[in-house]
């Protein structure tokens, strides 16, 4: 059977459109990015000034590893990893080997802040396309703009605001793609939802979600079920290699084609019981957004299951709620043990936002009432640059150890003559960043991407290192905690000699190494 063309939505300028209505529709996207890039760039200053652009120990782990690449004992492609994806270190790879760009993150929030920009004029633009109000597009993007869990993440170098700028990117492409009775092999959604995949886990559940959603669509409009299958695999190529590949980089670096444990200690209360992941799932959302932002979404959410599946010319519908797939993953995690962490919930705010934005257009005629309605939620709900938002005060977890951490700095700086520093970077790799600051470079350093002279020097350090650090008290201690505790002679030929915040330096007692 022949694809039917749908007829278009009200975003379209057709029929007895007022052409200064589809011109308002078309510039509001641009303008709202504009308006969102101007605040990002607020933001990061704003965060700056409170000394909070490098306060998550994750922010600065990331640096380490872009960093690392190039500057390391064994610098290569090896370099890159395989627990973090690696799209967001491959950006910052060449960026932070200037050391001002390495010590303050500079470039990384650089990034940041372009992909927020990015991530809301694709918002603005899927929303117009299913509303055709350039009005509930800016109130969709407040809800997400003005969260002060993103506008904090958009101000550092996690991973979360390139996760959000490619993956809502990838939807509004593949929104414009289904509607398009030509089989166009869908490059650009393809790549967008590719970039996502390599940015965080939580896009491949996305990216499955939006694919199977497009499928549905393509059938409801029209295609026989192979053919929507066929032209949406044309699609899935991209994000598919893309994920392959991070597979045998992962097995040739690691020797493991995916890494699902041994980064963390399962110590959740929610593991192996489905129904209290689910309950620390809803309680995060509702910290993050509030419970009436929360409920006022979910109505939006529905709205938009229910149109989909009632409506062909409304299936589109689905790519839409795809974004909300992001939270299996955290709750999957909190079944497996994984520590509860609040910047877990942050993507699903993406969702949110889309869909109290469709919900505000559906309203149609009575859309400003309704407009005001939600504004009223977000000011009673949202509140910018807030100091106690659940992101940032989960960032400053770490900042209570910087202080005592120093004294460990200035003996190791003050006692160092060369050779070399063996750390553990799944426990310390924050702390490496901070050495930089005191002028440590990472080729002073063997750690974990050092490969076959990591595996030997946790057999026997002493033919390689003149110093170990080892993370004695977070989360039972580092790995190198571990082993010092299940071999009693791997630290003979070492003494201690400072500690501060869990953190203890030990100094080669044999004559030392040369540099």
């Amino acid at each position: 059977m022949a694809r039917e063309i749908i007829p278009d939505l009200p975003a379209r300028p057709i029929g007895n459109r007022p052409w200064s209505s589809w011109r308002s529709a078309v510039g509001a996207p641009r303008l709202i990015a504009l308006a969102a890039g101007l605040l990002g760039l607020g933001a990061a200053w704003f965060y700056h000034l409170q000394g909070l652009t490098l306060s998550h120990y994750d922010a600065r782990g990331h640096l380490v590893v872009a960093r690392r690449i190039i500057d390391s004992i064994t610098p290569g492609w090896q370099q890159i990893g395989a627990v973090w994806l690696p799209l967001p270190h491959l950006l910052n790879m060449l960026p932070v080997q200037i050391d001002w760009l390495y010590r303050t993150g500079a470039s990384a929030v650089a990034f940041s802040v372009l992909a927020f920009t990015l991530a809301t004029w694709a918002m603005a633009r899927l929303i117009v396309r299913v509303t055709g109000s350039p009005l509930a597009a800016w109130l969709g993007v407040a809800v997400f703009a003005l969260n002060p869990n993103v506008l904090y993440l958009q101000s550092t170098p996690m991973e979360e605001p390139l996760l959000f700028g490619f993956a809502l990117l990838g939807v509004a492409l593949l929104y414009d793609w289904v509607d398009d009775p030509r089989p166009a092999p869908g490059r650009g959604a393809g790549a967008a939802l590719a970039a996502a995949c390599l940015t965080r886990y939580e896009a491949w559940l996305i990216t499955a979600a939006v694919l199977t959603a497009a499928a549905w669509a393509r059938w409801r409009g029209g295609d026989r079920l192979p053919v929507a299958i066929r032209r949406v695999a044309a699609v899935a190529v991209w994000p598919t290699a893309a994920i392959l590949g991070f597979f045998v980089l992962s097995r040739a670096t690691v020797g493991h084609w995916l890494v699902t444990s041994g980064f963390f200690v399962a110590q959740n209360k929610a593991r192996g019981k489905p129904l209290v992941a689910l309950a620390e799932l809803v309680w995060g959302e509702r910290q993050i957004s509030g419970l009436w932002l929360l409920i006022t979404a979910s109505a939006g959410g529905l709205l938009l299951l229910g149109r989909g599946l009632v409506s062909r010319m409304r299936a589109r519908d689905w790519l839409l709620v795809a974004l909300a797939a992001s939270t299996a993953l955290p709750c999957y995690a909190f079944f497996k043990g994984h520590p509860f962490r609040i910047r877990y919930m942050v993507p699903f705010v993406a969702f949110e936002a889309v869909a109290i934005g469709v919900l505000v257009g559906a309203a149609g005629r009575r859309r400003r009432v309704a407009a005001v309605a939600a504004l009223l939620v977000m000011v009673l709900e949202i509140h910018p640059f807030d100091p106690r938002a659940p992101m940032v005060l989960e960032a400053q977890w770490d900042r209570p150890n910087f202080a005592p951490r120093q004294h460990v700095t200035d003996c190791l700086r003050a006692g160092y003559h060369g050779g070399k520093i063996m750390i553990s970077m799944g426990a310390l790799g924050h702390y490496m960043q901070d050495l930089g600051r005191a002028g440590f470079p990472i080729r002073d350093f063997l750690h974990e991407g050092n490969g076959d002279i990591w595996l030997a020097a946790l057999h026997d350090p002493r033919p390689f290192v003149n110093w170990i650090l080892i993370e004695e008290k977070a989360e039972g201690g580092g790995p190198l905690a571990r082993l010092s505790r299940q071999d009693p002679h791997f630290l003979d030929g070492f003494t201690p000699v400072c500690h501060g915040a869990g953190v203890v330096l030990y100094k080669r007692t044999l004559p030392p190494l040369p540099d």
